[in-house]
């Protein structure tokens, strides 16, 4: 699995850490009834026993295992003002990556 982050992702995180206690988290919502939707966001929260930690540009992401399963061979995050954070969606831009087994 490879997360890329795009650079004004990595700052608002970076920004958001300054005042937050927590880490933050690629969380799943799931919903549906006959097919199953997901949606991702990003959570400030304690890190969780068995969580997958993973660290781009300084920043430590916690991801759980049920989240992990729901991920995309490649995910991507992306945050604008109108927005907040966008995760899972594909940009045309420069990202930081890294590569998660």
């Amino acid at each position: 699995m490879m997360i890329k982050m795009t650079e004004a992702a990595i700052n608002k995180l970076k920004e958001m850490l300054a005042n937050e206690n927590f880490n933050p988290r690629i969380d799943a919502e799931i919903s549906g009834g006959c097919g199953i939707s997901v949606k991702f966001s990003i959570v400030f929260d304690e890190p969780r026993r068995n969580d997958l930690c993973i660290e781009i540009e300084g920043i430590q992401i916690q991801i759980d295992r049920f989240t992990k399963r729901y991920l995309d061979e490649e995910m991507h995050i992306d945050y604008s003002e109108e927005q907040g954070f966008v995760v899972g969606e594909n940009f045309a831009s420069s990202a930081c990556a890294i590569l998660i087994d």
